[in-house]
């Protein structure tokens, strides 16, 4: 059975597998394209609608207000985003995973339509932003306490996210809908824990996710007693 500390080492030590490399390659390149797709959306909106207010609104200084919108949406809302974007690829995480650590569960897997992938992820944004809207409302007291609103945010995260690495290996691996998943609560809260750690870290921001699916694909085959784990 593999601890979260061995899990989250093992993960790090195959960042550099060529399999790994593509899947990150694909996820910060889509998630920084939908970014940028943001970013020029908001231009055009804002130039056309204090353009017809008469507001003077030139196209340098909007892209600079675009550009910084992005940001700091892209820093709120980059795990949810990226998050999203690597349900599609998980599979391939997984794959990697599976190949070298586990090789008797190579094949096992379900492949998970596109449809399903889909729903998958539209209920895992809309989990996110229910609870972080939630959270912010919350957090409005705690402002006083400087440090309060970040615990509440990590933690809701860390629960969201927990569920969400889980779903990206259990959901190709359980034997029925029904099935109960390999880990409990305690676990995945602490799996989310860290990968919500490094999402505010800049530059592991980008690693965050791929660390924490390959994390989740490690767990869960130790709970599931794997008797071919390299």
């Amino acid at each position: 059975m593999n601890s979260l500390s061995t899990a989250v080492t093992k993960s790090i030590g195959q960042l550099g597998d060529a399999a790994i490399l593509r899947v990150l390659f694909k996820t910060i390149m889509i998630t920084l394209a939908i970014f940028a797709l943001l970013g020029g959306a908001l231009w055009a909106g804002l130039s056309q609608i204090l353009g017809d207010r008469g507001f003077a609104f030139s196209a340098e200084l909007g892209a600079v207000v675009a550009i910084l919108v992005a940001l700091i949406g892209g820093w709120l809302l980059f795990r949810i985003v990226a998050l999203a974007v690597l349900q599609f690829f998980a599979d391939e995480v997984v794959q990697a995973v599976e190949a070298k650590h586990y090789p008797g569960s190579l094949g096992k897997a379900r492949k998970l339509g596109f449809g399903e992938e889909l729903s998958n992820s539209a209920r895992g944004i809309g989990r996110a932003l229910i609870a972080n809207a939630l959270a912010a409302i919350v957090a409005i007291p705690l402002l006083f306490t400087a440090i309060g609103p970040a615990i509440l945010f990590w933690a809701v995260n860390a629960w969201l996210l927990g569920r969400e690495l889980q779903d990206m290996v259990w959901l190709r691996h359980r034997s029925l809908p029904d099935e109960a998943p390999p880990l409990n609560a305690i676990t995945r809260f602490l799996l989310g824990g860290v990968v919500a750690a490094l999402l505010v870290v800049p530059f592991l921001n980008l690693l965050a996710p791929i660390i924490g699916a390959a994390s989740a694909a490690h767990l869960v085959h130790g709970r599931k007693g794997s008797n071919n784990a390299a």
